[in-house]
């Protein structure tokens, strides 16, 4: 099969598009005919070799941890699937990824490919939505009818956290660049804040929940916005400890796993359409070095999709 892959770690130079083995299934996974799968920025982050310490991987290694395509084979306990489902999944990122022609996936982390979308938009759901999901719900605490504001609201993670505390009926201010305004208002936040033209710690307050997507000064920022007994949560870093405290709030740090039980229920929303996928570019798998490019600049509205197989 044609495969994606990096010998060594470095910059986008070391992917390389190359023959490599179908994977072997064990007997509670599936073998994926991938149709798509999505750029993230952790892809990145472990091909420069960032998180090696706490992801130390056997090279040559596949990247990409978000899937959609087809079952071409089933081992005897993946209860649930079998040849011919259209599934997606966020495959655990311990092991070879999606950018290749074929995964093999635990049966447990995959769930049925939402109808009403095709494989593209279904690929970009995965970790993006697990993670926002995480963040708001599983760390953040937040709850029906509270108040959460998301950074990097037009980003893969942003975009759905905005639409899952919509649909969930939180009252959700966004912050976005100028170009974006729009795109994020159509994804259902009640206010957006365009960080361009207004600073967010001075403008907003009393805010049940933070989801911090960029970290730095941001993320400091952002105790000023949090009401007392409020929770900031990070995709990026451990948040301050000492700068709870100060501020009587806690701090959380939301690291993605794979459930496809979750998927499935995230599946549900989409079909209701209750949820879509923002999608910034696709690019053939053969370019994947590229959509590293576009990932790592910061400036993708939505998600980087590599398509596989054509639908």
């Amino acid at each position: 099969m044609k495969a994606v892959r990096i010998h060594e770690y470095g910059g986008p130079e070391v992917l390389r598009y190359e023959d490599a083995p179908v994977p072997a299934i064990a007997e509670d996974e599936v073998l994926i005919e991938v149709r798509c799968a999505a750029v993230n920025p952790v892809d990145y982050k472990i091909r420069a070799g960032r998180l090696r310490e706490k992801l130390p991987y056997k090279l040559p290694l596949v990247l990409g941890w978000d899937v959609a395509g087809v079952v071409v084979a089933a081992g005897d306990a993946a209860n649930g699937f079998r040849v011919g489902d259209s599934v997606y999944s966020r495959p655990d990122i311990a092991r070879d990824g999606a950018y290749a022609e074929y995964v093999a996936v635990k049966a447990h982390d995959c769930a049925r490919k939402p109808e009403r979308m095709a494989f593209a938009a279904a690929a970009g759901v995965p970790l993006a939505a697990l993670t926002a999901w995480k963040a708001l719900f599983d760390e953040g605490g937040l709850k029906s009818g509270q108040t959460v504001l998301v950074h990097g609201a037009s980003g893969g993670v942003g975009s759905f956290a905005v639409q899952i505390a919509k649909a969930f009926h939180c009252q959700v201010i966004a912050v976005t660049s100028t170009p974006n305004v729009e795109m994020v208002k159509t994804l259902g936040a009640d206010r957006v804040v365009d960080y361009r033209k207004q600073d967010f710690a001075t403008s907003v307050r009393d805010v049940d929940v933070v989801l911090d997507t960029l970290g730095g000064e941001t993320q400091s920022k952002s105790w000023r916005v949090l009401r007392e007994g409020g929770t900031l949560v990070s995709i990026v870093s451990m948040p301050d400890e000492a700068a709870a405290a100060d501020r009587r709030a806690r701090g959380r740090y939301a690291w993605v796993v794979p459930d496809g039980a979750r998927l499935q229920l995230l599946a549900g929303m989409i079909d209701a359409g209750k949820l879509r996928t923002v999608i910034d570019t696709v690019l053939p798998l053969s370019q994947a070095a590229a959509a590293h490019e576009r990932s790592a600049s910061g400036r993708a509205r939505g998600k980087i999709i590599l398509a596989v197989k054509s639908d």
